[in-house]
């Protein structure tokens, strides 16, 4: 659904110098972009075509032309021409046979060869390789560029029977790979038939031929994409106009159309023009000359286009031989025209199809009727073929310009398009307007407003030999009152009532869709200007109407926009100006949103027929994705990234936010139906229209109706498009649907669809999981998912109560929401069912039982809903034994199975009945209290209930008030706590029930010595029983490890110094042990401490040596495998531009074979007097390193990082430097400052190294180069050791410290 769209149109007259001199060829030169007319005095015309750039002056687009003068003999004269590309030069035929080769640069001219019989025609091969041509006498010549003819033969059969003096002429055409070319050739001034011919490129044998037809010689073209042949049959024989005909390689018909003209009519010329789209022939008829312009869609062919000319002019034609839409005219007496079209979508903003089709325009209302052409809802047929149209939609009338070929204006008036259906199949007459001009070389028809057309008027003068523009306002008068319903377009006047004089050709024109009667004006190289109307001024000087906006803030161009759209994004914002290029880049102002667009619309979510605001910007690239981009992101500059950058990361077939794949290729898009129907209209290469609906459109379509509180429309939206029903309580939140549940089950006023959406309800948010690739939307302080389905049923089934009136279906849809609610209310729905069934049984009356449905019903739609077992089970919690047995009738379940476990449960006793089924049930605590209400006969079984759910311990002493039981509840409790290892409440529960040696076992269990000796105190043990117990904790607390608390018993229970002391010296507590020494005057004990804290110092600045060497192999194991890999990753990135993964791991772990293994398994061993306490601690210390930095496996992927946790992992725990300073302190007590000095020193060295390694290896592990000079471990230990140290490394003490620290 497109329409041919005349954007310029610009002209050059040619002085011929002699009168009665007329252009009869032309030849195109694609290199120097320039064509050749030869005229019928032997005078070669070059004319210099210049592109269109920016900054290009209009008026030089056909710029001035050279002259060259071909010397023939008398009487002889050129009557074909062509331009050989590799000898650049002209290969001229003349009616005498001479074949010239004429240069047009240097003006030299050579005879290269004559023929016998005069030449009729000359082309060239598309690969330029070959060069055919045709003679008087019907003979076929193909030759080389260097004149070597391949072969001769004759056109005609039995040529020589023909009369003498009678000559042939032909036409030939080559296809567009080269390998065959078709011959059409007939005698002059004979009605005789002839056929059409196919030839072989290589052998130059006849390959096929056609049936003999009354061929019109001169229309003759072949495809260039190769498919189709096209011809001319003349039909005067038979009193019927033209028929153009298309044969295939094979020399069969295939397709034909007529031209819709006259009986008398010629087709001169046939042309394809460069991408085998368009289709123009040239035809002169009895009143006027014209070019007629077709395109085939759905197998139809559409007259898109028609140019008259007067009957004088003698019209020729040639397509641009690069550009598919350029097309050069000419006249016999000089007058060139080149004329620019562009393909125009047929669909209106307002979603209405107006295709084009020779005086025919085809009207479909999308959003009503999804209709391809060439069908149609209605036709409006006019007096001649339409050139432009343009359509503006109002509140409640339609109004249509046309602008046909005889220069007439016409205007139709249509009812609201809710009206249309009444026409389908109809065609109205159009009537053209009145008025005191005619408007020729009418371009850019636009509307201002219902009575108010502006556009662009040529005026081709020549005398200046240049074309003169005009912006013509065109004000519109209708002297008849239309009936109400049906399209009228009779009396209406049209008269000029401004024209004002531009300075360079009209691109496009738009209406300001933010202000009333106002325009934007696009000329060529992107400049845009504001025209503003103003009815009250009848003259003004030219120009004054426009207004230049500033190209900075948003309007105007880079490049010349055919393609141009005006849009708002709000109802007070400013306009958007779009446009879109011949090379695919789509603008907004100067900034590119795509590189490579084929076509664009936009989106908005309301179908208001006035302001149209619009909320999305849809375009389709070359690549066949449909992009959907907010608008909003581009008024507000949001929008950074360009949209081809998706391209390189997309996966065909996935739709997501940004894009959606297109199915078929070079499908474009032609419209969108705007508001809740949300779809994208795309026509394929083969013309069938498909209607899209992208799944985010689709979401903002239903966002606007839940904003709007239409909830109907929301619901209908969700249904039709298969939409999570999670989606509407998910966007407006769990709190404010719960608020608005009333109003949504009110305006779906449908329990079947609200039964549907109850189903769906989950916790899921799917706005967050399964529509997050759509839209982003703010995420709102709401309740947790976990309530979100109770709390959402249980408003819908408050509205249902109270806005819907009783009946069965209503209660069916309650008893949904019950069963859908989590967790399940079925003990609600099974009380809701029993209340129907015993209604039923009491006897009431039909009338009111009829608002419920049957009790059957009710439990069947239950059962359907939710598990039968569940259904099944909850009737047993109602302790109800015929509603259970119901249900397990209607649930399938085995009469053998369950009659006789409900029989059993009907002969025992009510409280063991409920017991029974609370056990089934698993309802523990319920059990409890009913096998309690039992009585004592039933203790037993109550004790074995509580042995087995201890759970149940605290509700069991609650229940009982007997002392003895209580007690015995609670001594079970206990044990209980005692298995699962929970000491210290069991020690606890012990102490309440008096079970004191359970209570001591219990503390003992825990560690708690403390508890021990006061239950001891308890038992009353005798002083030589504590010892004992005193002695046995001493030895438990030293095989755990926990000295320091045996040295406390060993103090206050056992006075036992000396043990207490040495209890101290292996837990490090040095300075508790010297104070007990001291405590006690004890010069042995103190000369004990004295030496284990030498010791002990010794080995660790042992250890922190060993740990410098460590630290420093470990990072020149991490920096060459850092700098390995970083040349690896260079050099795989210059040969491949990526990295393979398993072949990176396989290069590292070779590279890592050179490397010291045994920077991870040596260790320094070293002989030492220290006591066992420290050799201990620091093989405790080295696992706990190695389990935190994790095990290092040479060559492995993770191996630096592995390195640098290891690195970290060798830091200074608290523990250790609280063990440390303690040590310290102990030193200078006992008067060895110097070793701990040594000890401060080695100490400091060791977690400054430590530091630095770290902080060296993450700086280089986030780097891509490792710079050797600043990079080293001694460079960092200086720049640390200068800054200040970080207070959780303030271990030192200042005594110690050197001067330069203090």
């Amino acid at each position: 659904m497109k329409n041919l769209k005349l954007v310029s149109e610009l002209s050059l007259h040619l002085d011929l110098h002699l009168e009665g001199e007329t252009l009869l060829l032309s030849a195109f030169d694609i290199e120097r972009n320039r064509v050749f007319f030869a005229s019928s005095a032997n005078f070669i015309y070059t004319v210099q075509l210049h592109s269109s750039q920016k900054g290009a002056t209009w008026n030089k687009t056909l710029s001035a032309f050279e002259v060259d003068d071909v010397t023939l003999d008398p009487e002889d004269c050129i009557v074909a021409m062509e331009y050989l590309m590799e000898k650049e030069a002209l290969l001229l035929g003349s009616s005498n046979g001479c074949l010239i080769l004429h240069n047009a640069d240097d003006k030299a001219t050579e005879v290269v060869g004559r023929v016998e019989g005069g030449v009729t025609s000359i082309t060239c091969s598309p690969d330029g390789a070959l060069i055919s041509l045709t003679t008087g006498l019907g003979q076929l010549l193909v030759m080389t560029q260097d004149w070597e003819v391949l072969y001769e033969t004759a056109l005609i059969p039995h040529s020589d029977s023909v009369i003498a003096g009678s000559q042939i002429s032909s036409t030939i055409s080559w296809r567009g790979d080269g390998k065959y070319f078709a011959t059409l050739s007939g005698h002059h001034d004979s009605s005789s038939l002839q056929k059409l011919m196919i030839w072989e490129r290589e052998s130059g044998a006849l390959h096929s031929s056609s049936e003999s037809k009354a061929f019109m010689e001169a229309a003759l073209d072949w495809m260039p994409s190769s498919a189709k042949i096209a011809t001319a049959y003349n039909r005067k024989a038979e009193n019927r106009c033209p028929l153009i005909v298309f044969y295939e390689r094979n020399g069969l018909e295939r397709s034909s159309f007529p031209i819709d003209e006259p009986v008398e009519a010629t087709i001169e010329t046939l042309r394809w023009n460069c991408n085998s789209e368009l289709l123009a022939a040239s035809i002169t008829s009895s009143q006027y000359n014209s070019i007629k312009i077709w395109s085939c869609n759905n197998n139809h062919w559409y007259l898109k286009h028609e140019i008259r000319y007067s009957k004088n002019d003698g019209t020729k034609f040639i397509w641009d031989p690069t550009k598919p839409q350029h097309l050069i005219c000419w006249t016999l007496s000089g007058k060139i025209i080149a004329y620019k079209f562009a393909w125009t979508s047929a669909v209106t903003d307002a979603s209405t199809a107006l295709v084009i089709d020779n005086s025919n325009l085809l009207v479909t209302p999308l959003d009503l009727s999804l209709i391809p052409p060439p069908m149609s809802l209605f036709k409006l047929k006019f007096h001649s073929a339409v050139r432009d149209i343009s359509f503006v939609s109002g509140s409640s009338k339609n109004h249509l310009a046309a602008y046909i070929s005889d220069g007439s204006l016409c205007v139709a008036e249509l009812p609201n398009k809710d009206t249309w259906d009444q026409f389908e199949s109809n065609e109205f007459n159009i009537d053209v307007c009145h008025s005191d001009v005619k408007l020729e070389n009418f371009l850019h028809l636009t509307w201002l407003d219902s009575h108010i057309l502006i556009g662009v008027a040529v005026n081709h003068q020549e005398q200046k030999q240049t074309s003169s523009l005009f912006l013509l306002e065109i004000e519109l008068v209708c002297s008849e009152d239309s009936l109400p319903g049906s399209v009228s377009s009779s009396g209406w006047q049209a008269k000029i009532s401004r024209k004002v004089s531009l300075e360079g050709p009209v691109v496009s024109i738009v209406p300001n869709p933010a202000k009333r009667r106002s325009a934007f004006v696009q000329i060529t190289g992107g400049k845009v200007f504001e025209y503003s109307s103003n009815t009250s001024i009848l003259k003004a000087s030219p120009g004054s109407q426009f207004c230049e906006l500033d190209f900075e803030n948003g309007f105007g161009f880079p490049s010349s926009c055919p393609w141009m759209r005006a849009v708002v994004s709000h109802s007070d914002a400013k306009p958007l100006l779009f446009g879109l290029d011949e090379s695919g880049r789509l603008y907004t102002g100067k900034r590119v949103l795509s590189n490579s667009c084929g076509s664009f619309s936009f989106y908005s979510n309301t179908c208001k027929d006035t302001l149209q605001v619009v909320t999305h910007l849809l375009l389709t690239t070359k690549e066949d994705f449909l992009f959907i981009i907010n608008v909003d992101d581009i008024s507000h500059g949001n929008l950074i990234v360009n949209v081809d950058s998706f391209n390189n990361n997309h996966k065909r077939g996935e739709e997501s936010k940004d894009y959606v794949p297109i199915w078929e290729k070079g499908a474009k898009l032609i419209g969108v139906l705007h508001g809740d129907e949300a779809g994208v209209i795309l026509q394929t290469i083969r013309g069938n229209l498909e209607c899209n609906y992208p799944r985010k459109l689709v979401l903002v379509s239903i966002i606007n109706a839940l904003n709007q509180k239409r909830f109907g429309d929301a619901m209908a939206l969700v249904r039709r498009h298969r939409i999570d029903f999670n989606f509407i309580v998910d966007y407006c939140g769990c709190i404010s649907f719960v608020k608005l549940a009333a109003e949504f089950v009110n305006q779906v006023n449908n329990l079947s669809q609200i039964t549907d959406f109850v189903c769906s309800i989950k916790k899921e948010n799917v706005i967050n999981t399964l529509y997050k690739s759509y839209i982003s939307i703010p995420t709102l302080n709401e309740t947790s998912m976990e309530s979100k389905v109770s709390s959402v049923l249980l408003a819908i089934r408050k509205a249902l109560e109270e806005k819907v009136e009783e009946s069965p279906a209503r209660e069916l849809c309650i008893l949904t929401t019950l069963a859908r609610s989590e967790p399940p209310a079925l003990v609600e729905a099974l009380n809701r069912i029993k209340a129907i069934r015993e209604l039923e049984l009491s006897g009431v009356d039909i009338a009111k039982r009829k608002p419920y449905p049957t009790a059957e019903e009710s439990l069947k739609h239950l059962l359907w809903l939710t598990d039968p077992e569940a259904v099944y089970n909850a009737a047993l919690g109602l302790y109800d034994l015929n509603l259970a047995a119901i249900v397990a009738l209607n649930s399938q379940k085995d009469p053998k199975e369950f009659l006789p476990y409900l029989k059993g449960l009907e002969s025992l006793p009510p409280a063991v009945m409920r017991y029974t089924i609370d056990l089934k049930l698993r309802n523990y605590e319920s059990a409890l209290k009913n096998i309690v209400s039992a009585g004592d006969d039933y203790y037993e079984d109550c004790m074995n209930l509580l042995t087995s759910n201890p759970q149940l311990f605290p509700l069991g002493l609650q229940l009982f008030t007997d002392n003895v039981k209580r007690r015995q509840i609670m001594e079970k409790w206990g044990h209980h706590l005692f298995a699962e290892k929970c000491f210290e409440d069991a020690a606890t529960t012990f102490l309440c029930c008096s079970l004191y040696q359970n209570s001591l076992r219990a503390y003992r269990a825990c560690g708690n010595w403390k508890g021990v000796f006061t239950v001891a105190g308890l038992l009353k043990l005798e002083k030589g029983q504590i010892l004992q117990l005193a002695n046995e904790l001493c030895e438990e607390f030293q095989a755990l490890g926990k000295t320091a608390e045996a040295a406390k018993i060993s103090i206050e229970y056992c006075h036992d110094i000396v043990r207490a002391v040495n209890y101290y010296i292996m837990a490090r507590e040095w300075e508790e042990a010297l104070r007990i020494a001291y405590m006690h005057e004890r010069e042995d004990l103190i000369t004990a401490v004295k030496d284990a804290a030498v010791d002990c110092a010794t080995t660790l600045i042992s250890e922190y040596q060993e740990g410098l060497e460590k630290v420093g192999k470990y990072l020149a194991r991490y920096l060459a495998v850092r700098q390995r890999r970083l040349l690896l990753a260079a050099k795989i990135q210059s040969e491949d531009g990526m990295s393979n993964d398993a072949e990176y791991d396989t290069v590292s772990e070779i590279s890592s074979s050179f490397s010291e293994m045994s920077a991870y398994t040596a260790r320094t061993a070293k002989g030492s007097g220290a006591s066992v306490s420290t050799s201990t601690a620091s093989k405790s210390r080295e696992i706990r390193r190695q389990r935190k930095g994790g095990k290092i496996r040479a060559g492995s992927p993770g191996e630096e990082m592995a390195l640098v946790e290891h690195l970290k992992g060798m830091s200074l725990t608290s523990s250790a430097q609280r063990e440390l300073k303690s040590l310290m302190s102990a030193l200078i007590l006992l008067g060895k400052e110097e070793t701990a000095r040594q000890l401060q020193n080695a100490g400091d060295n060791f977690e400054l190294v430590q530091r630095a390694a770290v902080k060296l290896s993450e700086d280089t592990v986030t780097s891509d180069k490792i710079n050797e000079n600043s990079q080293t471990l001694e460079h960092y230990v200086k720049l640390l050791r200068a800054q200040p140290r970080p207070e959780n490394l303030s271990w030192q003490i200042r005594l110690l410290l050197p001067p330069s620290q203090v």
